[in-house]
């Protein structure tokens, strides 16, 4: 097992040289390191919005540029290779209580769709998974949610790795999870974001959650 810290781009060239040595040929790289990022943008630390930024978006950078050799040579082989972005719901839709996870999660979906139309034809599949609240040790959801509604939305961890095996499978390059309702409240966004806007800022987290 390799541990590094994403956020590091020298320590994660280092560990991707590592197993690079061991296994020349990579078929899966998958990018969901993530950490929470509560607070709108004029209260939250500032060391905190660039901690947010390094691990939930350079991060994904860092790992798919260090593990790009290996991905070329599964390609090549002819086996297969695939990268992974876990994105996030929160990358298609912004609201003020979690502006820097937020931000972040917009930056690495944009990050992921470069890299999709970067590697096309390369027979390196890249695909986007957008799950919206997921109840995770780290990302609690169900006992800070301050919308009722959007607590019965709440998924497990299972149905998202369920998806991202269908995605691979199935060659799907974006996937919502669950659809209903966070896709059309993304398409929503983009066609009425302050409407959004303004129902975002009703849904947030409870005061004091992290």
């Amino acid at each position: 097992m390799e541990l590094c810290d994403v956020g590091d781009r020298e320590a994660v060239d280092a560990m991707a040289a590592r197993v690079l040595e061991r296994h020349p040929a990579i078929n899966l790289v998958v990018n969901n390191a993530g950490m929470p990022g509560r607070g709108t943008i004029l209260t939250i630390e500032p060391e905190l919005v660039r901690r947010v930024t390094e691990v939930n978006y350079l991060g994904g950078v860092w790992c798919t540029r260090a593990f790009l050799p290996g991905l070329r040579w599964a390609a090549s082989a002819g086996g297969g290779a695939h990268v992974v972005n876990m994105v996030s719901v929160a990358g298609t839709v912004a609201g003020a209580a979690g502006a820097a996870y937020s931000a972040s999660k917009h930056a690495q979906l944009a990050f992921s769709r470069s890299l999709a139309s970067t590697l096309r034809g390369s027979g390196i599949a890249v695909h986007t998974i957008l799950p919206g609240f997921v109840e995770t040790e780290g990302f609690p959801q169900k006992g800070v949610l301050k919308s009722r509604l959007l607590a019965r939305f709440v998924i497990e961890p299972p149905q998202v790795a369920e998806t991202v095996l269908e995605a691979i499978e199935k060659g799907r390059s974006e996937v919502t999870v669950p659809w209903f309702p966070y896709r059309p409240v993304s398409v929503l966004q983009a066609l009425a974001p302050g409407l959004v806007g303004r129902f975002a800022g009703m849904s947030g987290h409870r005061p004091g959650s992290v």
